[in-house]
């Protein structure tokens, strides 16, 4: 009967932290921060475009391959946006610096290095465009 009530509970803590991964997939936080980037990322950022989405990514990440394709597909058809994916497999320091504790992560950066938001998981296009309506709107 112990053993059972193990099951039980070892089930029920696995589906709450499932739900909760869930729930934070694809989120969109704003940030507004300036912090000291790593050289990468600092030679990532376009300073002709209004914002680059910066992909933090592994190498063995599925879902980094669906966000680098949605991202990539997204920053070709809008104007003022461009998109770098950076696998950090063999840069942990990148991953750190930056906070980055799970992959895919996409950080939105003006050409200033001023993050705008951060984005966990994989996101949705409209979502992301909806967030960065501002900046992007400035684009001449």
């Amino acid at each position: 009967m112990t053993g059972l009530w193990i099951v039980a509970g070892v089930l029920v803590v696995g589906v709450i932290a499932g739900m909760v991964l869930r729930a934070g997939n694809g989120r969109i936080r704003a940030t507004g921060r300036e912090r000291g980037l790593p050289e990468s990322v600092v030679s990532a950022l376009d300073p002709q475009s209004a914002v680059t989405l910066v992909q933090i990514s592994t190498t063995f990440c599925a879902p980094c391959r669906q966000t680098r394709a949605l991202l990539s597909s997204l920053a070709e058809k809008t104007e003022g946006l461009r998109h770098v994916d950076l696998d950090v497999t063999d840069r942990p320091e990148v991953a750190q610096a930056l906070g980055v504790l799970r992959t895919p992560t996409t950080l939105a950066f003006t050409p200033s290095g001023e993050e705008l938001l951060r984005i966990s998981g994989v996101p949705s296009g409209p979502a992301v465009l909806d967030a960065l309506a501002g900046p992007l709107s400035r684009v001449s």
